[in-house]
């Protein structure tokens, strides 16, 4: 190994992640515009990517990943992509953007607002930046490079997250009430019954709930890099906490919990250790 392969990459310097913000935007921007075309169109139709059970896509999703990819290519050309409709594109800069165009197909096709386009960008160690944009809303929450910040209908604000509270006084949050597998849900519930409120079917947008001090906890399972990317630079950066169920990081997917602060990951965790993978 040379001293190249040895040498630990250097930080990036203040300019350039002002500048991998400014495509993030472009990107989310560009997101919006394909994914308004078709919410609450009621001949929006989608494919199932499953021979049993349904894990909706459609053209929203689509157009959406293809838009952003397009702006990657031409603005960003040396860096990695990770998507969930296209898959993985190798790079050369040792930074890879992770895109879900919309996490929530469910939701999308619903007509329910708590989809949202996911966009992150990550180094070996996970991710850097990330935003959660919820069109229909006009919201849009960003976290990482000293940024915790959102904007929407009410004006740009601050992120911060809830401030420590017993477990008994918590609001929980997960998008299945199955969770993923039996001994998911047994872990789920372990902490639910523990809780003041349980709320399903958020789907990323529980996570920006975080990131704006109203939920303490969000739970789930079965997740993939491209759905918990973005989600996680985002409440970290808000002063909560993410890990899987052991108290490992979670950029990977798999098992998750997000926690408004440490105090409560830590009593919520101490409920899903034997239920981790």
């Amino acid at each position: 190994m040379t001293r190249t392969e040895m040498s630990p990459k250097p930080p990036l310097t203040t300019i350039e992640q002002n500048q991998i913000v400014l495509v993030a935007h472009r990107l989310a921007d560009a997101a919006r515009v394909e994914t308004l075309a078709h919410f609450r169109n009621q001949a929006l139709t989608e494919d199932n990517k499953l021979a049993k059970g349904f894990d909706p896509v459609t053209v929203g999703d689509r157009n959406a990943e293809r838009a952003m990819r397009d702006i990657l290519d031409r603005d960003r050309p040396d860096d990695a992509i990770l998507g969930e409709e296209f898959g993985a594109k190798p790079g050369k800069s040792g930074l890879t953007w992770v895109l879900d165009p919309i996490d929530g197909t469910r939701g999308f096709i619903s007509g329910t607002p708590t989809w949202g386009v996911l966009i992150s960008i990550a180094d070996e160690t996970g991710p850097l930046y990330g935003i959660i944009d919820q069109p229909y809303i006009g919201e849009r929450f960003e976290g990482g490079f000293g940024r915790a910040d959102m904007n929407g209908p009410q004006g740009p604000r601050k992120l911060c997250s809830h401030a420590p509270r017993d477990l008994s006084d918590a609001i929980v949050l997960s998008t299945f009430p199955e969770i993923n597998t039996p001994r998911d849900q047994q872990g789920f519930q372990a902490v639910a019954n523990k809780t003041k409120l349980t709320r399903y079917g958020m789907d990323c947008y529980g996570y920006a709930l975080i990131a704006t001090g109203q939920v303490d906890l969000v739970i789930e399972a079965g997740l993939q890099a491209y759905d918990i990317q973005a989600p996680i630079a985002v409440v970290q950066a808000a002063g909560g906490v993410v890990t899987n169920w052991r108290g490992d990081p979670a950029h990977q997917g798999g098992q998750v919990i997000a926690a408004a602060n440490a105090q409560i990951h830590a009593q919520a965790l101490a409920l899903l250790a034997p239920f981790a993978d």
